[in-house]
C-alpha cells in the first residue's frame, strides 16, 4: 500500500472555534476508524509557526531563521500519514477529515524510498 500525507491547513491568528471539544471528539473517532481500517501510520499536531526554525543551506554556511520560511495567512497545524490502496481511498479519508475539522486538508502521496 502507498502512504499519503493528510496536511491540515489552519488559519493564522484565529481563535479556536467554540465547539472545539466536539471537533476533537469527532477527530479522535475518525482516527479510531482509520486505525480499525488498518490505514493508520502516524499523526501529530504542531505548535504555532512562530516556534519554527528554518535552516537554509547557502554554500558552506547554513542560515538559521526564526519562524516560518513562507509568509502566509495559514499554516500546517497538524498532519496524519495513512496507508491507502490508491489516491481515491486516500481522498475519501481526507474528505472525512475535512468534514470533521472544517479546515482544508491537502492529500499528497509520500515518495517511495
Amino acid at each position: 500500500m502507498k502512504q499519503y500525507l493528510l496536511s491540515i491547513y489552519q488559519p493564522d491568528d484565529t481563535p479556536p472555534p467554540d465547539n472545539l471539544d466536539e471537533i476533537m471528539r469527532d477527530l479522535y473517532a475518525l482516527n479510531d476508524e482509520i486505525r480499525a481500517a488498518g490505514a493508520w501510520v502516524f499523526a501529530a499536531g504542531l505548535h504555532a509557526p512562530s516556534t519554527a526554525t528554518v535552516l537554509h543551506a547557502k554554500g558552506d554556511d547554513v542560515l538559521v531563521t526564526d519562524g516560518p520560511y513562507v509568509e502566509s495567512k495559514e499554516h500546517i497545524g497538524g498532519f496524519t500519514v495513512i496507508q491507502a490502496a490508491d489516491l481515491d481511498e486516500a481522498l475519501d479519508w481526507g474528505k472525512r477529515m475535512a468534514a470533521v475539522l472544517t479546515l482544508p486538508i491537502e492529500v499528497r502521496p509520500v515518495a517511495d524510498h
